[in-house]
């Protein structure tokens, strides 16, 4: 047993739950779990199957996005992981997908607007989505700047990565994470399902109105609020 099983074992099962969740096709997406005290993660090794894929597979990369363990390449998206990890100290998990219709929203380049409760039980704001990266960007190191792509939507937006776990990336795809990969994944399997939803409501009604904000402020503050009541 390695000093790293146990994040290999919690990537392995975060990444399974992509395909099971129907939000990953063929090799589109990555998951990663993260030990804070080895400054260390484990990602899925780039376009290897998931029918394929163990726990032993998963490669460790230290938060500068150097490989430490492994003799797979981890996955093309582990430097904007690495840069994640790097700056928010409160994340352990992070998921990377090209779900239908979060990436749908993606290449449309907005935001997902809060237009119901189920939306509101999970976050009080818009689904952001960042700014397609400019030229300079692209042509540099692409998968690094993606990490910067996404602090500085936030960041501009006035937001916190602990308030908001989800993000869509213009003309790219979603990035979600948590404090464990466990929390990334029921974060994605969220963000596309408020996607699919919101893609649904305007096609019913193109001028949908947002939900009210009291509906908002009581739907999350039931579940997150200091007087919480949902659950046991």
């Amino acid at each position: 047993m390695t000093s790293y099983q146990h994040i290999q074992e919690e990537a392995y099962e975060a990444n399974m739950q992509l395909p099971q969740l129907g939000l990953v096709l063929f090799t589109f997406g990555n998951a990663s779990a993260a030990d804070r005290n080895l400054s260390v993660f484990a990602i899925k090794p780039s376009g290897v199957p998931y029918k394929d894929l163990s726990p032993d597979k998963m490669v460790i990369v230290d938060f500068d996005g150097k490989t430490v363990h492994g003799t797979l390449r981890p996955s093309s998206d582990t430097l904007t992981h690495a840069v994640l990890y790097k700056h928010w100290s409160s994340i352990n998990g992070i998921v990377h997908t090209h779900s239908l219709y979060s990436t749908a929203w993606a290449q449309a380049q907005r935001d997902i607007p809060i237009y119901g409760t189920t939306h509101a039980d999970h976050t009080t704001m818009d689904i952001p989505c960042a700014p397609p990266m400019d030229d300079e960007m692209i042509h540099g190191h692409y998968e690094y700047q993606t990490g910067f792509q996404i602090m500085q939507c936030l960041e501009q937006k006035g937001l916190s990565y602990e308030e908001m776990e989800m993000i869509l990336v213009g003309n790219h795809a979603p990035f979600t994470w948590g404090k464990s990969a466990a929390k990334a994944v029921y974060n994605s399997a969220v963000l596309e399902n408020i996607a699919h939803m919101a893609f649904l409501t305007e096609q019913i009604n193109s001028n949908a109105s947002r939900l009210q904000h009291s509906l908002i402020k009581k739907h999350f503050e039931r579940k997150h609020g200091p007087d919480s009541y949902y659950g046991q």
